[in-house]
């Protein structure tokens, strides 16, 4: 187990900032998951972590040894990272078992060394380190692909959307597995993904990058009920943003006087008010709150997902339409008139 630690580290190609000034620190045995869409970074840091890229400044220390910086650049292969590519890449004309010792020692390797015993760590049969890899599923893969880069102890392990090319039901049931392996295995990781229900459900914490710069690093469920600016809240889930003012202490805007989030002491003034639409709780036939139309819904199997106009917006408006969530036995019908409330607390940008 090691500490990352990465201060003030930047990276230019051909006069183009794509990395400013990211300091992020992973504990020891602790899971990062890197977050951000398309562009925004992630696979640069990723390759400057590993040593495929040099960074232009900052330093890089894993487990407190500096592996770049000032000067020091340690080729990849003495950084003693673990990497998992996106597809497992794993060698077809190599059984399992040769492939998961492949990067050690030859006596090692003549020996299998740790074969059964990391096998089973990832969730799977001793029996298959004879198998080609071609006879496994890519969940299987992808399993294998982790352990190969746990056989040599490494001081960290890097992953890099491993999960992306598995379908729905085989990319959870790998990323439990995967999650398992590296808690068992006391491993210091770092999760690249631009899945936020992926970096949510398996990071410690959740580093989200956002055209270069580290905007926001915080435990799950910080990250997603207080993004520190709208745009990480629009991508971090859904988000529903309305006009409001904050007035003593309290938001008030198109759903009502709604209490702030724990901690948030906005000053008073206009502000955009965001909650999640699972927040919005459609009520039954009869009971209080604010009246709605449901104008349009998206069923998907355990929830439906909502478009609702507020009713008794003044005329002179266009009228209001929010999101929301609901269960899938509750779904309303479009054109249903429903009355609707806010759970919880909500979160306020200044305008």
């Amino acid at each position: 187990m090691s500490t990352l630690r990465i201060s003030g580290v930047s990276k230019s190609f051909d006069g183009h900032p794509v990395l400013h000034d990211v300091h992020l620190t992973v504990k020891s045995g602790a899971l990062v998951a890197l977050l951000g869409p398309s562009g925004s970074g992630k696979t640069t840091l990723l390759r400057l972590l590993c040593g495929f890229e040099r960074a232009d400044a900052g330093t890089i220390e894993i487990g407190g040894r500096r592996v770049a910086g000032d000067g020091l650049h340690l080729p990849a292969e003495q950084r003693q990272i673990g990497y998992v590519p996106q597809e497992g890449a794993l060698f077809p004309h190599l059984t399992v078992a040769e492939n998961i010792v492949f990067g050690l020692p030859r006596a090692q390797r003549r020996a299998g060394h740790r074969v059964a015993e990391l096998l089973e760590l990832v969730g799977l049969p001793q029996s298959y380190a004879s198998r080609a890899p071609q006879q496994l599923s890519g969940g299987q893969q992808q399993r294998v692909a982790l352990a190969r880069a746990l056989a040599p102890s490494p001081g960290l392990v890097m992953l890099d959307e491993p999960f992306s090319s598995l379908d729905a039901a085989l990319r959870l049931e790998t990323r439990e597995a995967v999650a398992r392996a590296l808690a068992a295995a006391g491993a210091t990781a770092v999760l690249v993904t631009h899945d936020q229900a992926e970096a949510l459900s398996l990071g410690h914490e959740v580093a989200v990058l956002w055209r270069g710069r580290l905007v926001q690093t915080a435990a799950p469920q910080t990250l997603y009920r207080r993004p520190v600016t709208r745009e990480l809240a629009a991508f971090v889930g859904e988000a529903v943003l309305l006009p409001g003012r904050v007035t003593a202490g309290r938001a008030h805007c198109a759903l009502g006087e709604l209490p702030l989030a724990e901690g948030a002491r906005p000053a008073d003034g206009d502000v955009d008010v965001m909650l999640r639409p699972e927040q919005i709780d459609v009520l039954t036939h009869g009971a209080q709150g604010l009246e709605a139309l449901v104008r349009d819904v998206t069923f998907q199997g355990q929830d439906a997902a909502l478009t609702l106009e507020l009713a008794n917006m003044p005329t002179s408006t266009t009228p209001m339409t929010i999101r929301a969530r609901v269960p899938g036995y509750r779904t309303p019908r479009a054109g249903e008139r429903v009355h609707i409330a806010v759970g919880g607390e909500v979160n306020v940008y200044p305008r």
